[in-house]
């Protein structure tokens, strides 16, 4: 390979918590950084994973950072994070981003002692420029797609319909009188997710209740709750995560008495065409499993009900010896 990090100034520098003002302020002036990335969001969960995140300079200017954590002898970008890969600067072109991916590989070869890189990259609805650089660098280093997962994406503005089931089931919601409201009541909502997620796969949800309550007291402007009550009754809800022109559901849980009701169709109808109608893209996010080899038809289904059409979410594998060598 040509190695001309030399020659355009780029250099490494590993993030520590005196940076975090230089970081949060680089996030929210990139092309394709979201809140997800703020260290107030990243940090959350610091006792699980070995932080190792980057930040990549040209001519003393940040022009990139890469959220990282490292498992053995892996390098992930980021282990805790639903997308990650490099967060960039409007100046960040092909040229510079690809260097940077050389400068990387020889960094966590030859400095911290990687073999292989787990690369997630950012879905292109979450740029707000076009930030496709790094898919680039990827082809050329021959990485491979090791993940493919399938989100369920709405434009609301013009998009897809509701199909019949998804119309039936809102007018039998509207004739029960359900209502939609935004609160804090965490707690009534986790009990039900948590039940849910235990009935049908044995698990529970990846943030605890006090990790999402303290999430929301960082970001309250992006991580909202919406509940559907039948009197003071909670029959269904979500709680969506806001970036730029993207709102996402994190998560998604009703009753059993709230599915016959037609509690979540009421509340997908309200957020796709009344409170996020002026967003571009409202995300149910993945209805896979095994880094999306397993289909779930029944959830990918009901998306697709309200007019949710494939966006990607994308994970590559990178063997570190071969990117070097080549």
């Amino acid at each position: 390979m040509t190695f001309a990090a030399q020659d355009l100034q780029l250099n490494i520098v590993r993030y520590t918590a005196e940076q975090k003002t230089a970081w949060d302020s680089f996030v929210a002036a990139s092309k394709n950084g979201t809140f997800l990335f703020m260290r107030d969001y990243m940090d959350y969960h610091a006792d699980r994973f070995i932080d190792h995140s980057l930040m990549f300079y040209k001519g003393g200017r940040i022009i990139a950072l890469l959220p990282g954590n490292i498992t053995g002898d892996t390098y992930y970008t980021h282990g805790g994070l639903t997308y990650g890969g490099f967060i960039l600067s409007h100046h960040a072109t092909a040229t510079i981003v690809l260097e940077a991916f050389y400068l990387l590989c020889r960094y966590l070869k030859e400095t911290v002692g990687m073999n292989k890189i787990v690369y997630r990259t950012v879905p292109f609805i979450y740029h707000n420029y076009p930030s496709g650089e790094d898919l680039y660098a990827l082809f050329r280093l021959n990485a491979r797609l090791t993940e493919r997962k399938i989100s369920s994406v709405v434009m609301p503005e013009g998009g897809c319909s509701f199909n019949t089931l998804r119309r039936r089931k809102l007018k039998l919601a509207r004739k029960n009188g359900l209502k939609v409201c935004q609160d804090e009541a965490f707690d009534v909502f986790w009990a039900v997710l948590e039940h849910n997620l235990q009935q049908r796969h044995g698990r529970l949800p990846v943030h605890s209740m006090d990790e999402i309550i303290r999430l929301n007291r960082h970001f309250p402007e992006e991580i909202k709750l919406y509940r559907v009550l039948d009197g003071e009754e909670m029959l269904g809800g979500c709680v969506m995560y806001l970036s730029g022109e993207v709102a996402h559901v994190q998560y998604i849980a009703s009753t059993e008495q709230g599915r016959e009701m037609g509690a979540l169709d009421i509340l997908f109808d309200e957020l796709i065409h009344q409170i996020y109608v002026d967003k571009r893209y409202f995300d149910f996010g993945v209805s896979t499993e095994d880094g999306g080899r397993y289909l779930n038809e029944g959830l990918i289904f009901q998306k697709e009900g309200f007019g949710g059409r494939a966006v990607m979410y994308d994970t590559y594998e990178l063997y570190l010896d071969s990117a070097i060598d080549d």
